[in-house]
Protein backbone atom coordinates (compact mmCIF):
# COMPACT_ATOMS: atom_id res chain seq x y z
CA UNK A 1 0.00 0.00 0.00
CA UNK A 2 2.87 2.47 0.48
CA UNK A 3 2.72 3.66 -3.36
CA UNK A 4 -0.76 4.68 -2.88
CA UNK A 5 -0.18 6.59 0.78
CA UNK A 6 3.13 8.42 -0.81
CA UNK A 7 1.14 9.61 -4.43
CA UNK A 8 -2.04 10.58 -1.85
CA UNK A 9 0.17 12.64 0.60
CA UNK A 10 1.95 13.98 -2.27
CA UNK A 11 -0.90 15.55 -3.10
CA UNK A 12 -1.85 16.79 0.59
CA UNK A 13 1.64 18.19 0.91
CA UNK A 14 1.51 20.14 -1.80
CA UNK A 15 -2.22 21.52 -2.18
CA UNK A 16 -3.39 20.89 1.36
CA UNK A 17 -6.50 23.34 0.43
CA UNK A 18 -8.01 21.45 -1.46
CA UNK A 19 -8.27 18.59 1.29
CA UNK A 20 -9.45 21.41 3.44
CA UNK A 21 -12.31 22.15 0.77
CA UNK A 22 -12.89 18.35 0.64
CA UNK A 23 -13.54 17.97 4.45
CA UNK A 24 -16.19 20.79 4.74
CA UNK A 25 -18.02 19.70 1.27
CA UNK A 26 -16.69 23.13 -0.37
CA UNK A 27 -18.24 25.58 2.12
CA UNK A 28 -14.81 27.32 2.78
CA UNK A 29 -16.26 31.00 2.81
CA UNK A 30 -14.91 30.70 7.57
CA UNK A 31 -11.91 28.83 5.99
CA UNK A 32 -8.41 30.06 5.92
CA UNK A 33 -5.51 27.35 5.68
CA UNK A 34 -2.37 28.38 7.99
CA UNK A 35 -0.06 24.94 7.13
CA UNK A 36 0.33 21.20 6.91
CA UNK A 37 1.74 19.63 9.56
CA UNK A 38 3.97 16.80 9.89
CA UNK A 39 2.45 13.66 11.65
CA UNK A 40 5.47 12.04 11.94
CA UNK A 41 6.67 13.96 14.88
CA UNK A 42 7.88 11.58 17.55
CA UNK A 43 5.33 12.91 20.06
CA UNK A 44 2.27 11.91 17.66
CA UNK A 45 2.37 8.24 16.86
CA UNK A 46 0.58 8.23 13.46
CA UNK A 47 0.49 6.21 10.36
CA UNK A 48 2.86 7.06 7.63
CA UNK A 49 0.05 8.08 4.94
CA UNK A 50 -2.28 10.37 8.00
CA UNK A 51 -1.85 14.05 7.24
CA UNK A 52 -2.88 16.96 9.59
CA UNK A 53 -3.61 20.02 8.12
CA UNK A 54 -3.80 23.45 10.53
CA UNK A 55 -6.78 25.96 9.73
CA UNK A 56 -8.58 28.63 10.91
CA UNK A 57 -12.30 28.06 11.01
CA UNK A 58 -14.39 30.60 11.83
CA UNK A 59 -11.40 32.58 13.62
CA UNK A 60 -10.61 29.38 15.40
CA UNK A 61 -7.78 27.19 14.97
CA UNK A 62 -8.36 23.74 13.94
CA UNK A 63 -6.61 20.80 12.36
CA UNK A 64 -8.28 18.63 9.41
CA UNK A 65 -6.74 15.21 9.60
CA UNK A 66 -6.89 12.91 6.19
CA UNK A 67 -6.28 9.27 6.76
CA UNK A 68 -5.78 7.17 3.41
CA UNK A 69 -7.02 4.02 3.53
CA UNK A 70 -6.87 1.26 0.12
CA UNK A 71 -8.99 -1.37 1.90
CA UNK A 72 -10.88 -1.82 4.46
CA UNK A 73 -9.18 -2.30 7.97
CA UNK A 74 -9.36 -5.42 9.99
CA UNK A 75 -6.86 -5.38 12.99
CA UNK A 76 -7.61 -3.43 14.69
CA UNK A 77 -11.37 -2.21 12.59
CA UNK A 78 -10.89 2.01 11.37
CA UNK A 79 -13.04 2.92 13.55
CA UNK A 80 -10.82 1.90 16.75
CA UNK A 81 -7.95 3.23 14.42
CA UNK A 82 -9.69 6.55 14.06
CA UNK A 83 -10.57 6.75 17.41
CA UNK A 84 -6.50 6.89 18.24
CA UNK A 85 -5.73 9.01 15.89
CA UNK A 86 -8.34 11.69 17.10
CA UNK A 87 -7.62 11.57 20.42
CA UNK A 88 -3.49 11.59 19.86
CA UNK A 89 -3.94 14.48 18.23
CA UNK A 90 -5.65 16.44 20.48
CA UNK A 91 -3.42 15.49 23.28
CA UNK A 92 -0.44 16.75 21.16
CA UNK A 93 -1.82 19.74 19.57
CA UNK A 94 -4.85 20.85 22.12
CA UNK A 95 -6.81 21.80 19.05
CA UNK A 96 -10.43 20.75 17.70
CA UNK A 97 -9.54 17.81 14.90
CA UNK A 98 -12.23 17.54 12.28
CA UNK A 99 -10.99 13.96 11.25
CA UNK A 100 -11.47 12.11 7.93
CA UNK A 101 -11.04 8.68 6.17
CA UNK A 102 -10.93 8.27 2.36
CA UNK A 103 -10.82 5.03 0.60
CA UNK A 104 -9.05 4.79 -2.33
CA UNK A 105 -10.69 1.19 -4.01
CA UNK A 106 -14.02 1.35 -4.70
CA UNK A 107 -15.32 -1.81 -2.74
CA UNK A 108 -13.71 -0.52 0.64
CA UNK A 109 -15.72 1.40 3.22
CA UNK A 110 -18.67 0.17 2.64
CA UNK A 111 -19.08 -0.70 5.86
CA UNK A 112 -17.28 2.08 7.79
CA UNK A 113 -20.05 3.78 9.88
CA UNK A 114 -17.74 6.55 10.81
CA UNK A 115 -18.37 6.63 14.43
CA UNK A 116 -16.21 4.73 17.50
CA UNK A 117 -18.31 3.43 20.29
CA UNK A 118 -18.12 2.19 23.65
CA UNK A 119 -21.63 1.73 25.32
CA UNK A 120 -20.87 0.83 29.04
CA UNK A 121 -23.18 2.64 31.86
CA UNK A 122 -21.69 5.59 32.82
CA UNK A 123 -18.69 4.67 30.76
CA UNK A 124 -20.48 5.46 27.36
CA UNK A 125 -17.63 7.14 24.56
CA UNK A 126 -18.93 8.32 20.95
CA UNK A 127 -15.97 9.68 18.47
CA UNK A 128 -17.41 10.40 14.89
CA UNK A 129 -15.29 11.05 11.64
CA UNK A 130 -16.02 11.69 7.89
CA UNK A 131 -16.31 8.70 5.96
CA UNK A 132 -15.41 9.41 1.80
CA UNK A 133 -15.39 6.99 -0.54
CA UNK A 134 -13.93 7.92 -4.05
CA UNK A 135 -16.59 5.89 -5.97
CA UNK A 136 -19.18 8.04 -4.39
CA UNK A 137 -17.73 11.17 -5.11
CA UNK A 138 -18.72 13.14 -8.14
CA UNK A 139 -15.33 13.45 -10.47
CA UNK A 140 -16.49 15.22 -12.92
CA UNK A 141 -17.29 18.41 -10.54
CA UNK A 142 -13.65 17.87 -9.34
CA UNK A 143 -12.54 18.51 -13.01
CA UNK A 144 -14.60 21.31 -13.13
CA UNK A 145 -13.92 23.23 -10.20
CA UNK A 146 -9.83 22.17 -10.97
CA UNK A 147 -8.82 21.20 -7.89
CA UNK A 148 -5.40 20.86 -8.51
CA UNK A 149 -4.60 18.52 -5.40
CA UNK A 150 -7.99 16.08 -6.00
CA UNK A 151 -7.40 15.59 -9.67
CA UNK A 152 -5.29 12.71 -9.34
CA UNK A 153 -7.88 10.81 -7.67
CA UNK A 154 -10.52 11.19 -9.99
CA UNK A 155 -9.83 8.22 -12.28
CA UNK A 156 -11.47 6.55 -9.01
CA UNK A 157 -14.43 8.77 -8.92
CA UNK A 158 -17.66 8.30 -10.17
CA UNK A 159 -18.17 9.64 -13.47
CA UNK A 160 -21.28 9.93 -16.01
CA UNK A 161 -22.80 6.83 -17.61
CA UNK A 162 -22.76 7.86 -21.30
CA UNK A 163 -18.95 7.50 -21.17
CA UNK A 164 -17.04 3.94 -20.15
CA UNK A 165 -14.15 3.86 -18.45
CA UNK A 166 -11.27 4.55 -20.60
CA UNK A 167 -12.44 7.82 -22.24
CA UNK A 168 -13.22 8.94 -18.18
CA UNK A 169 -9.94 7.76 -17.39
CA UNK A 170 -8.73 9.63 -20.53
CA UNK A 171 -10.57 12.70 -19.43
CA UNK A 172 -9.03 12.72 -15.85
CA UNK A 173 -5.51 12.57 -18.07
CA UNK A 174 -6.16 15.21 -20.20
CA UNK A 175 -7.20 18.25 -17.46
CA UNK A 176 -4.84 16.85 -15.16
CA UNK A 177 -2.23 17.37 -17.90
CA UNK A 178 -3.64 21.29 -18.63
CA UNK A 179 -2.77 21.94 -14.61
CA UNK A 180 -0.33 24.18 -14.00
CA UNK A 181 1.78 22.73 -11.34
CA UNK A 182 5.90 22.58 -10.95
CA UNK A 183 6.84 18.84 -11.73
CA UNK A 184 4.11 17.44 -14.27
CA UNK A 185 5.82 13.92 -14.65
CA UNK A 186 5.38 13.49 -10.91
CA UNK A 187 2.32 14.99 -11.01
CA UNK A 188 0.60 12.25 -13.75
CA UNK A 189 2.95 9.88 -11.73
CA UNK A 190 0.65 9.76 -9.25
CA UNK A 191 -2.19 9.74 -11.31
CA UNK A 192 -1.12 6.60 -12.77
CA UNK A 193 -0.01 5.58 -9.15
CA UNK A 194 -3.61 5.49 -7.78
CA UNK A 195 -5.13 5.11 -11.28
CA UNK A 196 -3.69 1.93 -11.00
CA UNK A 197 -6.16 0.53 -8.40
CA UNK A 198 -8.45 -0.33 -11.41
CA UNK A 199 -7.16 0.53 -14.08
CA UNK A 200 -4.38 -1.82 -16.16
CA UNK A 201 -0.94 -0.14 -15.94
CA UNK A 202 -0.30 -0.69 -19.38
CA UNK A 203 -3.59 1.12 -20.37
CA UNK A 204 -2.68 4.04 -17.94
CA UNK A 205 0.56 4.51 -19.54
CA UNK A 206 -0.69 4.03 -23.21
CA UNK A 207 -2.87 7.01 -22.78
CA UNK A 208 -0.66 9.52 -20.65
CA UNK A 209 2.07 8.97 -23.75
CA UNK A 210 -0.80 9.30 -26.24
CA UNK A 211 -2.33 12.74 -24.06
CA UNK A 212 0.83 13.98 -22.87
CA UNK A 213 4.04 12.88 -24.14
CA UNK A 214 5.39 11.89 -20.77
CA UNK A 215 5.69 8.58 -20.63
CA UNK A 216 9.36 8.24 -20.01
CA UNK A 217 9.34 9.95 -16.58
CA UNK A 218 5.96 8.27 -16.35
CA UNK A 219 7.63 4.94 -16.30
CA UNK A 220 9.74 5.89 -13.31
CA UNK A 221 7.43 6.39 -11.13
CA UNK A 222 4.66 3.67 -12.24
CA UNK A 223 7.48 0.80 -12.58
CA UNK A 224 7.95 0.21 -8.72
CA UNK A 225 3.99 0.32 -8.34
CA UNK A 226 3.85 -2.84 -11.10
CA UNK A 227 6.73 -4.92 -9.73
CA UNK A 228 4.42 -4.82 -6.41
CA UNK A 229 1.56 -5.83 -8.00
CA UNK A 230 3.19 -8.13 -10.02
CA UNK A 231 4.48 -9.76 -6.94
CA UNK A 232 1.30 -9.69 -4.82
CA UNK A 233 -0.47 -11.38 -7.81
CA UNK A 234 2.48 -14.07 -7.77
CA UNK A 235 2.16 -14.80 -4.04
CA UNK A 236 -1.87 -15.73 -4.61
CA UNK A 237 -1.20 -17.58 -7.66
CA UNK A 238 1.19 -19.65 -4.91
CA UNK A 239 -1.35 -19.44 -2.39
CA UNK A 240 -3.63 -21.48 -4.60
CA UNK A 241 -1.21 -23.79 -6.26
CA UNK A 242 0.02 -24.64 -2.70
CA UNK A 243 -3.23 -25.18 -1.38
CA UNK A 244 -4.17 -27.15 -4.89
CA UNK A 245 -1.31 -29.60 -3.99
CA UNK A 246 -1.86 -30.20 -0.49
CA UNK A 247 -5.67 -30.53 -0.57
CA UNK A 248 -6.77 -30.54 -3.85
CA UNK A 249 -7.82 -28.33 -6.80
CA UNK A 250 -11.54 -28.46 -5.84
CA UNK A 251 -10.56 -27.05 -2.81
CA UNK A 252 -8.42 -24.40 -3.93
CA UNK A 253 -10.90 -23.19 -6.60
CA UNK A 254 -13.14 -22.71 -3.20
CA UNK A 255 -10.75 -20.68 -1.85
CA UNK A 256 -10.31 -18.41 -5.41
CA UNK A 257 -12.88 -15.59 -4.83
CA UNK A 258 -11.42 -15.22 -1.34
CA UNK A 259 -7.42 -14.73 -1.54
CA UNK A 260 -8.05 -13.20 -5.19
CA UNK A 261 -9.22 -9.60 -3.86
CA UNK A 262 -6.79 -9.48 -0.70
CA UNK A 263 -3.94 -6.49 -1.18
CA UNK A 264 -2.13 -6.60 1.48
CA UNK A 265 1.21 -8.11 1.08
CA UNK A 266 1.74 -9.03 4.87
CA UNK A 267 -1.92 -10.91 4.48
CA UNK A 268 -0.83 -12.59 1.71
CA UNK A 269 2.56 -13.82 2.57
CA UNK A 270 0.99 -14.88 5.96
CA UNK A 271 -1.63 -16.93 4.11
CA UNK A 272 0.99 -18.77 1.78
CA UNK A 273 3.31 -19.63 5.00
CA UNK A 274 -0.50 -20.53 6.41
CA UNK A 275 -0.80 -22.80 2.64
CA UNK A 276 2.63 -24.40 3.51
CA UNK A 277 1.91 -25.37 7.44
CA UNK A 278 -1.24 -25.74 8.28
CA UNK A 279 -2.41 -29.35 9.28
CA UNK A 280 -5.83 -29.38 7.81
CA UNK A 281 -7.54 -26.91 5.20
CA UNK A 282 -9.58 -26.15 8.29
CA UNK A 283 -6.38 -24.22 10.13
CA UNK A 284 -6.55 -22.38 6.82
CA UNK A 285 -9.79 -21.13 6.25
CA UNK A 286 -9.84 -19.84 10.11
CA UNK A 287 -7.00 -17.61 9.04
CA UNK A 288 -8.19 -16.36 6.10
CA UNK A 289 -11.38 -15.54 8.05
CA UNK A 290 -9.49 -13.68 10.97
CA UNK A 291 -8.28 -11.46 8.19
CA UNK A 292 -11.41 -11.01 6.97
CA UNK A 293 -13.35 -10.14 9.77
Amino acid sequence: MASFDTASKKQIEANPQDFVNLCFRFDTADITLLEVVTPEQPAVEMHQADSLIKALHNGREVLVHFEFQTNDSYDPKMPLRMAGYIIRAIEVYRLPVYSNVLYLRPDAGGNDPGKFEQNLENHNISIEYQVFRLTDLDGQKILDMKLVGLIPFTPLMRHQTDINDEQWLRRCIQVADSMDVPNKGEYLGSLAILGNLIFDSQTILDIISEETMQKPPIVDYVAPLAHEQGFKQGTRKHILDTLALRFGENTAQTFKTKVEPIDDLQQLEMLFSTAIQAENINEFSQVLNDLSE
